[in-house]
């Protein structure tokens, strides 16, 4: 009897072990040798000799060799006097409805001086793994306000469309604009924005804030911000602390969620650091091997489920280096996302606002959102003769610029006037204007109505001549 009430007893929780065989510290991390069964991702507790305490992450596990990931700066660590205590749990975040309206470090601790968030419910940041049978296949129409992703590389619920950049391009008005003004055509569905920016300045970061505040746009966002002077290993861990936060209000909440982060290079950046730390045989312009895996666990975490009313959208935003598209961090984000909005430094130039080039831009998923019911009946057919004429526009540029524009034909001229008319009306927009979607339509139907009906071949008849606004000149 006693042998049976003995093995009915709960067991008794194993107690944290404090270690102080720390064998090197090479930038982030830290080499703790004979440590018994530590466990990927598992979360520690580092005393410093002054008396401090800082969290870190175990980042692999062999032979007794656990190496951790220090969630902070290293200074003032030593191998002799610092402690490591293994506490047998990963990194969790509290979630609340309250989260709506704050700012966040990278780490999840409160940037604008409110309280700390106390709750119940705690996920791990990791997140888990979707079902791909579980997916619902994405659709609805999300508007940003702006004509040429919303008419041209239109970005539907549930998509994961990232916007490739370059250095000194607007992505950061960009992107502040399209947390202000995205929104659901259905206005009684909730909608909120998560914002996550990773190693962005404090001037960066101070113009982001007042952009959200000002406009009120923070009321319903959620705010993660890693500045550069923060420790690298921090931008490893921003990205999931922001979807973590997206799936919950997602699917628990029910809410449509837009998740922003910038910029994507800033942390393949700090993984590269973290890897050549580790002293591991890079790959590719010296980033891990295994960055297109890390990638997609983050990218992979957007989509809808079956029988969630909820949905998270992916609008990560990366600066190629160099302007390089083939680049590996432009490259493998490519593989896993949706398409691609391009921005263009020739158009920035030009002094278009926002430059995004259409014809190297690219939603996969475009017709799942527009059409009627979603957007309007014509939307595909503008777009698609928008496209060519703009690409038939900018071939007679070209042409005009060897042989003269008197050279051309009347309708040549048409299509040069056109891809002026294009860039000028409709890509090009104020930072503060946001459009409709039957607005930026309607501009494009003006512009389409400088060509003769004969080439508008991409046009149903029905819908030249419900739409068109004026006869050819």
């Amino acid at each position: 009897m006693a042998q049976t009430k003995a093995a009915a007893r709960p067991p008794t929780p194993a107690v944290p072990v404090e270690y102080r065989t720390i064998d090197r510290i090479s930038g982030p991390l830290l080499f703790v040798r004979e440590v018994a069964n530590a466990a990927y991702g598992e979360i520690v507790e580092i005393a410093l000799p002054d008396g401090t305490r800082r969290q870190g992450q175990v980042l692999d596990s062999r032979k007794g060799l656990a190496i951790v990931q220090v969630f902070g700066p290293t200074m003032g660590m030593n191998v002799t006097t610092t402690s490591v205590k293994f506490l047998g749990e990963v990194a969790q975040l509290p979630v609340s409805d309250a989260m709506l309206g704050r700012v966040f470090n990278g780490l999840g601790e409160p940037r604008d001086g409110g309280p700390r968030i106390v709750s119940d419910q705690r996920l791990e940041i990791v997140g888990n793994a979707m079902n791909p049978y579980s997916r619902e296949e994405p659709s609805e129409f999300i508007q940003t306000g702006l004509s040429n992703i919303d008419v041209m590389n239109t970005l539907v619920r549930g998509q994961k469309l990232p916007i490739f950049s370059g250095a000194g391009l607007p992505h950061n008005q960009l992107a502040a604009q399209i947390v202000r003004q995205a929104k659901l055509r259905n206005s009684s569905e909730s909608f909120a924005v998560v914002f996550a920016a990773m190693g962005i300045t404090s001037e960066e970061a101070n113009f982001f804030l007042k952009e959200f505040e000002s406009t009120g746009a923070l009321e319903r966002t959620v705010v993660f911000l890693n500045l550069s002077s923060d420790p690298s290993m921090e931008r490893v861990i921003t990205p999931r602390m922001a979807l973590t936060t997206a799936e919950f209000l997602a699917y628990e909440r029910d809410m449509h969620i837009l998740v922003v982060m910038t910029d994507m290079t800033n942390y393949c950046e700090a993984l590269r650091e973290i890897a050549s730390a580790r002293e591991e045989v890079p790959g590719r312009r010296g980033y891990p091997g295994y960055l297109y895996t890390d990638l997609a666990t983050l990218y992979e975490r957007a989509g809808k489920i079956h029988g969630r009313k909820g949905s998270i959208t992916q609008l990560p935003i990366l600066t190629m280096p160099a302007d390089d598209i083939t680049h590996p961090i432009p490259d493998l984000t490519g593989y896993i996302t949706e398409g691609q909005i391009v921005a263009s430094r020739d158009l920035q130039r030009r002094g278009v606002y926002p430059p995004i080039d259409v014809l190297t831009s690219l939603s996969r998923l475009m017709n799942q959102g527009i059409g009627k019911g979603r957007t309007r009946e014509d939307h595909r057919g503008v777009a698609d003769q928008l496209y060519a004429s703009y690409a038939t526009g900018k071939d007679q540029r070209a042409l005009s610029a060897i042989v003269g524009e008197d050279s051309l034909s009347a309708v040549d001229r048409i299509y040069l006037k056109i891809a002026e008319r294009f860039e000028n009306e409709f890509v090009n927009q104020r930072p503060d204007e946001d459009r409709s979607i039957d607005d930026s339509l309607a501009i494009a139907w003006d512009i389409l109505s400088e060509l003769p009906e004969s080439e508008l071949k991409r046009l149903k008849p029905e819908f030249i001549a419900k739409y068109k606004t004026k006869p050819a000149a």
